[in-house]
């Protein structure tokens, strides 16, 4: 490697397995029209993990329409990054499953996975073998779900032992779970993946008694965290330097005044809530929920399911509005997190959901509201918006003072209706990847080139999800970038 790279930890790497050999066309006619300064950072064909004749074919469309060499070339790399070097795809019982690591953590994230191969949701119904993998992701989210709802991440290998720093956390482990931080997104990432889908493909064969069953688990691990009855069975301590590791108070976290709204223990970054009514998962949690109620209606004609998640989704949403929108000298906006009896912590966090995001991962929000919001959230008022002399936008505890992550300057581009702020974001983004030709977790505010993690699958994903729409809806953007 010809640049620097640092880690708040030191991260497990996966060993390089054998993919499938499949020769494609469109592989090779991406090579060969790679400017030669440009060399593919893509494995081999031999050893990619998953490969796609519709994933292929549609990255030489889009690189078509991509101006900017260097930008294409991002694209090429980071679009398909998560079949390239991710996914483990087999079969259990009899049917598709999928394993997705995160990339240099052998493990598989609820949130994670489901980020990572939603891009490739439109492609699904003109590629049979895609479709099967998708279906295996959402079938192997459906067991994780049922090994524990309150678990984050899951090993690959359900059998093997969880990852390292798990190990010794005072929480009740369970054969399979890689790390055990209840985050309230990570039962709605898969609620939103199984819809997606079905939207794209029509198929509702992951949809099962399995499934179903996963899904019934999940709102009952919601109502659970409403805390009206009390605290509920989930506690977690982890002894660590790090105070935003572990959760205070015997591990259930701060107090909370019963509302309505979901308690979360982590934020979607892995870090600890500080109040635990995490606002961005609450709000996603609204979305979510309607997306289960309608395919229990009409995939699974299960109306109690249906009756139940719409009912908690319009009680999240009630509650949302009366104990969540903040007062600022600027207007409202929707606070970060809050616990009940009127506190409210102000700031964003780059990982999704976050408050930027909202457009993106919240289907009808306030749209003034959320203007308001995201001037927030884009400007020094947000303790966690960096800038510098190699870009500017927003990072988190997770890394740190200073650190910008390039998922927040995609999410701030994914959700702009500004040509200027779109541009400016894909600028950042060249600049950010610092010759590696992908996507990484964080950067110095002023030195692209002291970066974490080289291998962030999620993040790869999504800036691939942005220039494939930008193809789409504003291709002009995408011939010249600074």
């Amino acid at each position: 490697m010809t640049y620097n790279e640092i880690s708040r930890r030191e991260m497990l790497r996966m060993g390089a397995g054998a993919a499938a050999s499949l020769t494609l066309r469109s592989s090779a006619a991406l090579a060969a029209s790679a400017p030669p300064s440009f060399t593919s950072k893509r494995p081999s064909l031999q050893d990619r993990k998953f490969c796609s004749t519709a994933v292929e074919a549609y990255l030489t469309n889009v690189s078509g329409k991509i101006g900017d060499a260097e930008l294409a070339w991002l694209f090429q790399n980071c679009y398909p990054n998560t079949l390239d070097t991710t996914i483990e795809f087999g079969a259990f019982e009899g049917k598709p499953d999928t394993a997705v690591i995160t990339g240099d953590i052998p493990a598989m994230w609820l949130r994670d996975s489901s980020a990572q191969v939603w891009p490739y949701l439109p492609l699904a119904a003109k590629d049979a073998e895609l479709r099967r993998m998708l279906e295996g992701v959402i079938r192997r989210q459906a067991r994780c779900t049922l090994i524990d709802p309150y678990a984050n991440a899951f090993m690959a290998d359900l059998d093997a032992p969880p990852l390292e720093w798990g190990r010794t956390d005072a929480t009740d482990m369970k054969r399979g779970v890689g790390e055990r931080k209840w985050e309230l997104d990570s039962l709605c990432y898969p609620m939103r993946l199984s819809y997606g889908y079905w939207r794209a493909t029509g198929d509702t064969s992951p949809f099962d008694e399995t499934w179903r069953s996963a899904m019934k688990l999940a709102v009952q691990t919601m109502r659970v965290q409403q805390r009206k009855q009390g605290l509920g069975p989930y506690h977690f301590q982890r002894i660590s330097k790090i105070a935003t590791e572990t959760l205070p108070c015997s591990g259930y976290g701060a107090p909370v005044q019963p509302v309505g709204l979901i308690a979360s223990g982590f934020r979607p970054s892995d870090d600890a809530c500080t109040f635990p009514f995490l606002v961005p998962s609450n709000l996603f949690a609204v979305t979510a929920l309607g997306y289960l109620a309608q395919m229990a209606n009409e995939i699974l004609h299960d109306s109690a399911l249906a009756n139940e998640a719409t009912a908690l989704s319009a009680e999240v949403a009630k509650a949302l509005q009366q104990h969540a929108v903040a007062q600022t000298p600027q207007g409202t906006i929707w606070a970060y997190e809050v616990d009940g009896y009127g506190s409210q912590l102000l700031m964003d966090d780059a990982n999704i959901p976050s408050l930027l995001a909202l457009p993106y991962i919240h289907s009808s929000p306030d749209q003034a509201l959320y203007a308001r919001t995201r001037s927030f959230v884009w400007s020094e008022r947000n303790p966690w918006f960096f800038q510098g002399s190699a870009g500017e936008g927003i990072g988190g505890p997770h890394e740190g003072k200073d650190m910008i992550w390039p998922m927040a300057i995609t999410t701030y581009a994914l959700t702009s209706q500004s040509d200027k702020e779109i541009a400016h974001a894909l600028a950042m983004l060249k600049h950010a990847s610092a010759g590696s030709g992908f996507m990484h977790e964080s950067f110095n505010r002023n030195d692209a080139t002291k970066f974490t993690r080289s291998w962030f699958a999620w993040a790869n994903s999504l800036f691939g999800e942005l220039v494939a729409n930008l193809a789409t809806t504003h291709p002009a953007l995408l011939q010249a970038v600074p």
